[in-house]
């Protein structure tokens, strides 16, 4: 007697749906800019010729952890006893240690600002 063998189930090829992903994933990459690219003829502006300076309303932690208010040394009790309960601004010192600037943003945090706000330098390479 002979034996006949089972039908074969077709299986589900995957390769029609990887093909429609990639597809996609080119039409996204196409189709979707997240800017405007610069005119080529445009020129920027160099400033690299300026000299840095806080902005006047900020707080600066310098690179040995003390802290200055328009050049006069100060703490954050001192600071926010003279001011309101609104954002503060640390400007940081690039050497400055990290953890005196995370306890600095608490201690203010603590006294009453309702924000703290590091500024820092943006750089356009």
């Amino acid at each position: 007697m002979i034996r006949t063998a089972p039908p074969r189930r077709a299986r589900d090829s995957t390769i029609p749906l990887i093909n429609v992903v990639f597809l996609m994933l080119i039409f996204f990459l196409i189709a979707g800019t997240l800017a405007a690219p610069l005119d080529p003829d445009l020129k920027l502006v160099n400033t690299s010729e300026l000299e840095g300076r806080e902005p006047p309303d900020a707080l600066v932690l310098r690179a040995d952890g003390l802290l200055s208010f328009r050049g006069a040394p100060t703490d954050a009790a001192t600071y926010m006893a003279g001011h309101d309960a609104g954002p503060v601004r640390i400007v940081p010192d690039r050497d400055a240690p990290g953890l005196r600037l995370i306890e600095l943003a608490a201690a203010l945090r603590r006294l009453g600002a309702s924000s703290v706000i590091l500024v820092t330098e943006q750089a356009l390479e």
